[in-house]
């Protein structure tokens, strides 16, 4: 596949074995004392070596990165950043990698506290946007999207609640989308990832806001899931499945840019209080989320049915496909299955009606509203079955 360079939303460097140019980016973007920043899964693979190997100087890793990353993780990085005199972060592997390393880059520069930039309203103007530092980002996953998303999402460890901190200079400066380094990730995380995609597109596609860019993105990105996913699942060196779903990552990133809606406002309180794969939980609660909001999203869905060319190109069918997907990558079909805990529902709830990506949602959404939802997810009462 042909190395591209890309610059949308960002400057992004497509190709296999562009892992290599790190250095050049570095000296594009005036970084001469990077922090790199991940997770301590990837930090026990040959990727970092690989990052390390690409420059040429020795540089610090920090890696106390939680799978739902936390306030504490960002502040404990940002200490690293200054005490080194770093002065750009290479932000490497999946959302809570790439999430972290950008709040540092966010973060070192500022006098007030993470919280203070949440995504209301005009929050992100309290930043001081002379002090925050640039972040090359390399995603070793094909599911968040972090690298093309201008805001990251950390659970307040007082409150047990997933915030969205927001700021247009937490996009990263350079993109590096290496298809090589995804090989390796095994096939569980190949699902999840993979449905964080398709969640992101159809919350994007799905909302009410007006934004025919990110309708179009979206709409592609669906197309990529329906073609590929299966494929990097079953074949994880099948490399063409795996540049598409890269691709496709950042695209449903780049999509959300139009709003994300209840799938994610379910999501985000249970990876908060349970510490569960965010990917995972979006596609439990997909199918229930969708037959919820089906009275304003009926047509699109069946537009997008017949983008797929499904053989039952009705909101039903897309149910169907969705269903037999999940199955297929082995995702549970219960909440219960994931928690096996139902006492927490009506606080999860009050969690998802507050949450930022409830507004959106295509309908508007009470607290009783998320409450059913949560116990139909939780029993698994859908209406249409496979």
């Amino acid at each position: 596949m042909e190395n591209m360079n890309w610059n949308y939303p960002t400057p992004i460097w497509f190709g296999i074995n562009r892992i290599k140019e790190i250095q050049i980016a570095c000296d594009n973007l005036n970084i001469k004392n990077p922090l790199i920043v991940t997770d301590p899964g990837i930090l026990k693979t040959s990727i970092i070596d690989k990052v390390i190997n690409s420059l040429t100087k020795e540089t610090n890793v920090y890696s106390d990165v939680q799978g739902n990353p936390t306030g504490e993780n960002v502040t404990n990085g940002v200490n690293v950043f200054n005490k080194g005199n770093h002065d750009g972060v290479i932000a490497v592997g999946g959302g809570s990698g790439m999430d972290v390393g950008k709040g540092i880059a966010f973060m070192a520069g500022q006098s007030r506290p993470i919280w203070d930039f949440e995504d209301i309203g005009d929050y992100w103007t309290r930043a001081n946007s002379d002090k925050i530092y640039p972040i090359i980002a390399i995603p070793t996953t094909a599911g968040t999207g972090s690298e093309t998303g201008r805001a990251g999402v950390f659970t307040n460890e007082e409150t047990h609640e997933k915030k969205i901190i927001f700021h247009p200079k937490m996009m990263p400066a350079i993109v590096i989308l290496d298809p090589d380094l995804t090989i390796e990730l095994p096939p569980s995380l190949t699902a999840f990832t993979g449905m964080d995609v398709l969640a992101h597109c159809l919350e994007a596609y799905s909302s009410n806001f007006f934004h025919p860019l990110s309708q179009g993105i979206a709409l592609e990105g669906i197309f990529i899931v329906k073609n590929y996913l299966v494929r990097a699942y079953k074949n994880g060196k099948d490399m063409e499945a795996r540049a598409h779903m890269l691709a496709g990552s950042s695209m449903g990133s780049t999509a959300f840019q139009k709003g994300l809606g209840a799938i994610h406002s379910l999501s985000h309180p249970v990876g908060a209080i349970y510490n569960s794969h965010h990917g995972l939980t979006n596609a439990v609660f997909m199918p229930y989320v969708l037959e919820r909001n089906r009275e304003a999203i009926e047509e699109k869905i069946i537009r997008i049915a017949k983008y797929l060319s499904l053989e039952n190109s009705t909101f039903e069918g897309f149910i169907k496909w969705i269903l037999e997907l999940r199955k297929e990558l082995q995702i549970p079909h219960t909440l219960k299955e994931l928690i096996n805990d139902d006492s927490k529902l009506e606080k999860m709830s009050e969690l998802a009606l507050k949450d930022p990506s409830t507004g959106g949602n295509p309908i508007p959404l009470s607290q009783k509203d998320f409450l059913e939802l949560y116990k139909k997810s939780y029993d698994g009462k859908l209406l249409i079955t496979s």
